[in-house]
């Protein structure tokens, strides 16, 4: 009995062996190609993806260098413009001041001459006066008086007029 179910044994294994089916490992290493091929062609897609997205990424920063540089520019710009106002502010204010100058020394030589004019005026009528014999010694130094006043207004005049005519000169 033992041999029986030994022999019955090794005819099923046998038999089971002859009727298996055979298997294919070509389909199989056609797959495994198939798909080493897809991941090769995902691989290569990433890699231009990758590219693509490094080539935007230096766009992106070679733009953002552009607007820094074009920032910077304006701000140079304004900059400059401020400091050409103020320069222009600087010389207006220069030349208004030189105006004013030349306007208070015009007037101060008006005063001069009006002074000097004054002054004459005052000794040939004082030289009159005292020539006909009308003046009481009393009158004689009130003329001498006003006469050397103008003459002190005139001294201070041309004083301030040096001054002005110097700031004037200083200004140019």
């Amino acid at each position: 009995m033992k041999l029986k179910v030994l022999l019955t044994s090794i005819l099923i294994v046998s038999i089971q062996m002859l009727l298996a089916q055979e298997v294919k490992t070509e389909p199989v290493a056609d797959s495994v190609q198939v798909m080493l091929k897809q991941k090769a062609a995902e691989k290569a897609q990433l890699e231009a993806q990758m590219k693509e997205e490094k080539k935007a990424l230096k766009e992106r920063e070679k733009e953002q260098e552009k607007a820094e540089q074009v920032e910077k520019d304006q701000k140079k710009l304004e900059k400059e413009q401020k400091k050409l106002e103020k320069e222009q502010r600087q010389l207006e204010k220069e030349q208004s001041r030189i105006k004013d100058a030349e306007k208070k020394v015009a007037k101060l030589k008006d005063k001069h001459a009006k002074a000097v004019k004054d002054l004459d005026k005052m000794q040939v009528k004082f030289a009159k006066n005292k020539a006909k014999g009308k003046l009481s010694p009393v009158d004689v130094e009130k003329g001498n008086l006003a006469i050397t006043k103008q003459q002190l207004k005139i001294k201070e005049l041309e004083e301030d007029l040096d001054k002005a005519e110097k700031k004037l000169s200083k200004l140019r």
